[in-house]
């Protein structure tokens, strides 16, 4: 798909992941990125154009999708990592905060955009993952759970909107320098890395993205056998 001259949307564009991509779309000659965020004013810049979405809101989705009716590329970044939640100790609420943003929040957003991308010309809908999607740990196991229904989602996205001609991309990646992997001091890949990486997949329409070693050995360790 050819960037140059799309228009294009990032939800949790304000920091990260999601601003690493604001600036990549724009580097690389996008006509508009829109930044959907909670609070507009937390986005900074002249050249994004700042729309209100919580994307736990459907009414606040749907004004999204109606504002920006001229989207042709649909970035589903906005997560939360529910990292209070222990395997056996801790409050649900943190596992339910993160099913409720990261898989349901992806799929109202892209529920909402289907259509738009569609009178579009098609388009791209792009999931960012997690290497998580396919290894879960003790430590973090609702933020894994989301992240592996998320990863069905779009596949099941992948199947159902490709009549329409929408190309839809899997992201994946290990720990990324961002707020969200402070916890750790595990090995990390930049979020403008993951950006470069995905808008190249998206430029050659490459529907599944592994932005590391890690992430590249867990998916290939997936036709293993498990081990006890």
């Amino acid at each position: 798909m050819e960037i140059k001259g799309s228009v294009a949307l990032v939800t949790g564009a304000n920091r990260g992941i999601g601003r690493a991509f604001t600036r990549a779309l724009i580097d690389r000659g996008a006509a508009k990125v829109y930044a959907a965020v909670r609070d507009p004013a937390s986005v900074s810049g002249d050249d994004v154009t700042a729309v209100r979405m919580d994307v736990t809101k459907p009414e606040e989705v749907a004004d999204a999708a109606a504002a920006a009716g001229d989207v042709t590329i649909v970035i589903n970044n906005a997560g939360v990592g529910g990292f209070d939640t222990k395997l056996l100790t801790g409050s649900l609420d943190g596992a339910r905060e993160a099913m409720e943003i990261n898989y349901f929040g992806t799929w109202s957003v892209s529920r909402a955009f289907a259509p738009v991308l569609a009178r579009n010309g098609g388009g791209a809908l792009v999931n960012i993952l997690s290497v998580a999607s396919w290894a879960s740990r003790p430590e973090f196991p609702g933020y894994a759970a989301s992240k592996a229904a998320e990863w069905s989602l779009t596949g099941a996205l992948r199947e159902g909107l490709r009549e329409q001609g929408t190309l839809v991309i899997g992201v994946h990646a290990g720990f990324v320098e961002t707020e969200l992997s402070s916890f750790t001091d595990a090995p990390k890949i930049t979020a403008a890395d993951v950006a470069e990486q995905t808008l190249h997949a998206l430029a050659n329409d490459r529907v599944e993205v592994l932005a590391d070693e890690r992430t590249r050995q867990v998916k290939q360790a997936l036709s293993e056998p498990l081990e006890r």
